[in-house]
C-alpha cells in the first residue's frame, strides 16, 4: 500500500547541509535513497529539523550519510522518535556508533 501524501518526505541540499523533511520511515527511504547526492563530499550538516517523525529505517538512512561525509556530520534537530531510536542502538549526537 502506498504511503499517504501527507508522509511525503523530500532531501535537498543547501550549502552544506542535507536538509529533510516529512516522516522518515520505511515505508519512504527506499524510495528516498533516489534523491541524495551521490558525492557527499562537502556535507557538514544533516538538518532533520522538518522531520515529523523517524523510524529505525529513517535512522538508519541518517546514520549511513552520517558515516560517508568524509569530516564528520553535524545533526541539527531533534524530531519525535530520534532519542530513543539513538539510546536503542547506542548512537551518538552525529549518529556514529559510541564506543562506550
Amino acid at each position: 500500500m502506498p504511503a499517504p501524501a501527507n508522509n511525503a518526505v523530500a532531501v535537498r541540499r543547501d550549502g552544506d547541509a542535507l536538509v529533510f523533511t516529512g516522516a522518515l520511515s520505511r515505508d519512504v527511504v527506499p524510495a528516498l535513497w533516489h534523491a541524495l547526492p551521490a558525492n557527499m563530499a562537502g556535507v557538514r550538516r544533516l538538518d532533520i529539523r522538518a522531520v515529523e517523525r523517524l523510524d529505525s529505517s529513517g535512522l538508519a538512512l541518517l546514520s549511513t550519510l552520517s558515516t560517508r561525509a568524509e569530516d564528520g556530520v553535524t545533526v541539527v534537530g531533534n524530531p519525535p522518535g530520534l532519542d530513543a531510536l539513538r539510546a536503542a542502538y547506542r548512537l551518538d549526537d552525529t549518529l556514529g556508533f559510541t564506543t562506550t
